[in-house]
């Protein structure tokens, strides 16, 4: 995670950087939902919007991998290339629940 972007995009204004951490920790249970499902619908086009509306969310907060991880899954979800989604999935799952440990730390912080 590399929160400069965060601190650019928020002027540095803390209640700011703390209102996109708290929305960002808020999303993270649906992304990990919404994409569990629509792979085990095989409804690979909201599979693919889910991952999308993810990685932009993951890049705000610096979180490059795991924003790389998930346009993959849009890539191999829009392409109906799925042998590889699985792994991408916890992959990704992973990375944004950890973030939200870490950020969720922050928020306290500020």
């Amino acid at each position: 995670m590399n929160l400069n972007y965060l601190e650019e995009v928020s002027a540095g204004d803390p209640n700011f950087k703390k209102e996109l951490i708290e929305i960002f920790i808020r999303q993270v249970p649906d992304f990990v939902s919404n994409m569990k499902k629509f792979y085990a619908e095989e409804d690979w086009t909201n599979l693919a919007i889910e991952a999308h509306t993810a990685k932009s969310s993951a890049l705000i907060f610096g979180m490059e991998e795991t924003g790389s991880a998930l346009k993959n899954i849009q890539i191999f979800a829009e392409k109906n290339n799925t042998v590889e989604i699985p792994v991408l999935i916890d992959k990704s799952i992973a990375e944004l629940e950890n973030a939200c440990v870490l950020l969720t730390e922050l928020a306290q912080d500020l």
